[in-house]
């Protein structure tokens, strides 16, 4: 059997990931498979590494929260394919989440202007929401 969760529930959990993570969170962009879990160190190449602003996403609705102020964008500091990224404090250290990236339209949890990345280059997130298991 499934576990389904109310509506509320599921807006409260995504909305303790912005409690969590705290104001100016990064966002690397890196090559290569993500790392098993959170928990694991780095892999792949950092291509870019974005910080977001104070207030980064809007209250959760409907068990979806919607990243605000896109497109945020930073100069590439590596060159690589962009596959997955972490999600992490603003300090840089502790990864809360992670996941694949694509192109837009490629169906990746977040989507950016170009997976192709030169060093030197601006990388865009162009679209990233989140939503909540247990609907």
């Amino acid at each position: 059997m499934t576990i389904q969760l109310g509506t509320t529930l599921r807006n409260a959990l995504l909305d303790q990931i912005e409690t969590t993570a705290g104001t100016a969170p990064k966002v690397q962009i890196r090559s290569g498979a993500q790392p098993a879990n959170c928990a694991a160190a780095d892999s792949g190449t950092l291509l870019a590494e974005i910080t977001l602003d104070a207030d980064w996403a809007s209250a959760a609705s409907a068990g979806v929260k919607t990243f605000t102020g896109l497109p945020k964008s930073a100069v590439a500091s590596g060159t690589g394919t962009a596959a997955h990224y972490r999600f992490k404090d603003s300090a840089g250290t502790v990864t809360h989440m992670q996941g694949t990236v694509t192109a837009t339209g490629g169906g990746g949890d977040m989507t950016i202007d170009n997976t192709s990345v030169a060093s030197g280059q601006t990388v865009q997130i162009t679209s990233w929401t989140i939503t909540a298991p247990g609907a």
